[in-house]
């Protein structure tokens, strides 16, 4: 009880001793500030050197005297120019001195503005006779007006003279005085501030002391815990075991449950009987998901659930996973979109049980928090040997908070959604425990109102097919669509090229427009089943081009608009749907997604289908996939064409957006960049892509010198990326 006053009485010396320091420096600086002046004060004056300037004056002044008097005494000589230089010469001694700084200085003595008031008198009439326009010739009677008027300034000259040397000793001698009484101040408070720190150190030691021997009491504290959280572990996996086995309990008679009314349900029954059947059922099936949920957390926290990989087709796993919720997605009106990429592999090792529950799981919650719209599972390969699994949909989407703790047991995105959607909040908890047992993660990005997007990334190794494996790679995954008429808005070229030849390839007719003013006027003359449409054009972008096109009288304004575009920032996509635009396809829009795409909105009555978000690429010159399935989309030659357009305006590209970053033109700088960007993009060009990204982001605030590098990293990377073409023979 004694020691509780003494804490507040050692924090009130701290602050004590701290604000009597601060104080202290604060007067210390005061003064060092004030003696700075004092010595810029008096090299300013000493730089003035007015007494020097005075003296020049009154040197030049008998100088030019003597000149008078020696062209009136000898008037034959016509030494016209000698008299003219000794003029310009008085009169340049003269601006040295007539000036505000001097001004400032001599303001307190009274013969300094006569004596330039009869200086600037005599300067008027000596220019009439040898200023820049002389307008009289210098005759002997001018010279002698002349003469008498320079007689008249010797006086004052002289005293004026005299007057700024004595300012200047006063004003150096003041100076003198103020910065040594400065400095005994400043030593006097050196020393206060010696004996303050002492002061404020044997407070700190004291502190010191007492936090040290709070941190061993603190230490106890923990051990105690440390105790504490052994038995609450071994405590929790009672728990869990008493669960994992209750659950099993509890499976077995439910099994036996579904099983009868399974039966039931294929006798005679009436209308009222089949629905209290079906209620019954469907209760039984989402108390028997609620007791496996259970169970895989009783497992995973008593680290008995184990991961069984062995070689699976991962293209009839992901055909069964469409199958089975394709009914789920129907029975809400909502469209389900599943697409493997090309270079994904066939074969893989992985645990087929546990890999499907991840997949239903997030597809499940996307159908589930999804009223309209669409879903949709994206298969691609990642990084390294990794497989990436993106679950998409039009949901409610969640905000920051939600995320946050999104993968916490029993959360769910609100507290009414149980109510409404049922479920116990373990699903994604568990989804993300099996994720990281094979080895990979899972990760959430959402906006709300417009929806989410799971990415599930695991480390899958290829493997062979076994040899009796059943041939299915001849089975689509989607059916063909019929001819369609697409405008394509886009500004560059090669991506103009690009978008030609895979819709060649795809059957459709493609009309082209340079920019959205173009595209609007297309539409204006003809009838187009989908627009894809550059969000970053010259002229009219389009964002603009899109609401130009949706104020149109119909039918014309309800055609279906894409945006194609590399911009695939969240701001970028919002702004995009308040327009009017319908969907997004990221660059490089390869043939397998356009395809998909342009038979969701080629047909009537398709619902949007969000696309699978860009993916990372490594900082090497060529995207060997993208690459490879631009080549066997197109053709080999048809790429190398295509590639070689692209080089062969290199100069004339980096030339225009040298010129843009010298004329600061940001405007016309980025959006060269970001066609540069899409077309690059579109051909696997991976290092320019990433340097025409980082010019396209260029702020306001850049300066020269960061657009000179970032433009030197661009032709860097075209050089790099040429050279390594023509090393893999993509062009000649």
């Amino acid at each position: 009880m004694t020691r509780a006053p003494v804490q507040p009485l050692r924090r009130r010396w701290l602050w004590g001793a701290g604000l009597t320091i601060l104080l202290a420096v604060m007067v210390s600086g005061v003064l060092q500030w004030r003696q700075y002046e004092l010595l810029d004060s008096t090299t300013q004056f000493n730089n003035d050197a007015l007494g020097w300037s005075f003296l020049q004056i009154e040197i030049e002044q008998l100088r030019l005297r003597n000149r008078v008097q020696a062209a009136l005494a000898d008037p034959a000589a016509d030494d016209r120019d000698a008299l003219q230089i000794r003029y310009d010469v008085f009169v340049s001694r003269i601006g040295l001195v007539d000036h505000e700084r001097a001004a400032t200085v001599m303001r307190d003595e009274a013969r300094y503005a006569p004596a330039m008031d009869k200086l600037r008198a005599f300067i008027g009439s000596a220019d009439r006779y040898f200023g820049a326009k002389p307008s009289l010739p210098p005759t002997p009677e001018a010279l002698r007006g002349l003469l008498v008027q320079l007689d008249l300034l010797s006086g004052p000259l002289h005293e004026l003279s005299l007057a700024t040397s004595h300012v200047l000793s006063q004003r150096v001698s003041q100076r003198n005085e103020a910065v040594r009484e400065q400095i005994q101040i400043s030593f006097g408070l050196t020393l206060f501030q010696c004996l303050l720190l002492v002061a404020f150190g044997f407070i700190l030691l004291r502190q010191f002391r007492a936090l040290r021997e709070r941190g061993h009491r603190l230490q106890a504290l923990a051990d105690s815990l440390e105790v504490a959280r052994a038995e609450a572990e071994s405590a929790s996996r009672a728990k869990s075991v008493f669960l994992a086995n209750m659950s099993h309990e509890i499976r077995t008679p439910f099994h036996g449950l579904l099983g009868m009314m399974s039966l039931l349900r294929d006798t005679t029954l009436t209308r009222q009987q089949a629905g209290f059947l079906d209620t019954a059922r469907d209760s039984a099936q989402h108390l028997l998901s609620i007791l496996n949920d259970i169970l895989d957390v009783s497992k995973l926290e008593a680290g008995n659930l184990q991961i069984s990989p062995e070689p699976l087709d991962l293209k009839q796993i992901v055909r069964q996973v469409d199958e089975l919720m394709r009914v789920q997605a129907r029975a809400k009106d909502l469209a389900l979109r599943v697409t493997l990429a090309d270079d994904v592999p066939r074969w893989v090792r992985a645990d087929a049980t546990r890999l499907k529950q991840i997949l239903f799981n997030l597809l499940s919650n996307a159908v589930k928090f999804s009223n309209a719209g669409s879903v949709s599972l994206a298969v691609r390969r990642g990084t390294g040997a990794t497989t990436v699994f993106e679950v998409a949909d039009t949901g409610i989407g969640m905000d920051e908070s939600t995320l946050a703790r999104l993968f916490e047991r029993f959360v769910q995105a609100d507290a009414t959604t149980s109510r409404r959607h049922g479920g116990t909040g373990l699903g994604l908890e568990i989804s993300r425990s099996l994720a990281r047992l094979m080895g990979g993660d899972i990760t959430v990005r959402s906006t709300p109102g417009v929806g989410s997007c799971f990415t599930v990334t695991l480390p899958l190794e290829t493997v062979p097919a076994p040899e009796d494996a059943p041939d299915t790679s001849a089975v689509p995954l989607d059916a063909a669509e019929p001819v369609l008429r697409v405008l394509v808005a886009e500004d560059h070229p090669v991506n103009q090229a690009y978008m030609e030849a895979v819709l060649d390839k795809l059957g459709h007719r493609a009309t082209f427009a340079g920019d959205g003013a173009e595209a609007v006027r297309a539409m204006q003359r003809d009838a187009f089943d989908v627009v894809l449409m550059d969000l970053h054009m010259p002229t009219m972008d389009g964002f603009d081009a899109t609401r130009a096109i949706r104020a149109l009288p119909a039918p014309m304004n309800r055609v279906p608009i894409l945006a194609l575009t590399a911009d695939v920032f969240p701001e970028t996509q919002a702004r995009a749907r308040a327009a009017g635009v319908d969907d997004f396809l990221a660059k490089p829009a390869h043939l397998p997604q356009l395809r998909e795409a342009l038979a969701r909105f080629g047909a009537p009555a398709n619902d949007a289908v969000r696309p699978a978000p860009a993916t990372d690429r490594d900082e090497q010159p060529l995207d060997v996939a993208t690459v490879e399935q631009v080549r066997s989309a197109l053709s080999p030659h048809q790429y190398a064409a295509l590639l070689e357009g692209l080089f062969n305006v290199q100069d004339s590209t980096l030339r225009d957006l040298r010129q843009a970053a010298a004329r600061r033109d940001l405007a016309a700088l980025r959006n060269q960049a970001h066609g540069l960007k899409g077309a690059a993009l579109s051909l696997g060009l991976r290092s320019v892509a990433g340097a025409a990204a980082r010019l396209h982001q260029t702020p306001d605030s850049a300066l020269d010198a960061d657009l000179i590098d970032s433009l030197d990293s661009l032709e860097r990377a075209m050089v790099h990326t040429r050279s390594s073409s023509r090393q893999q023979k993509l062009v000649g």
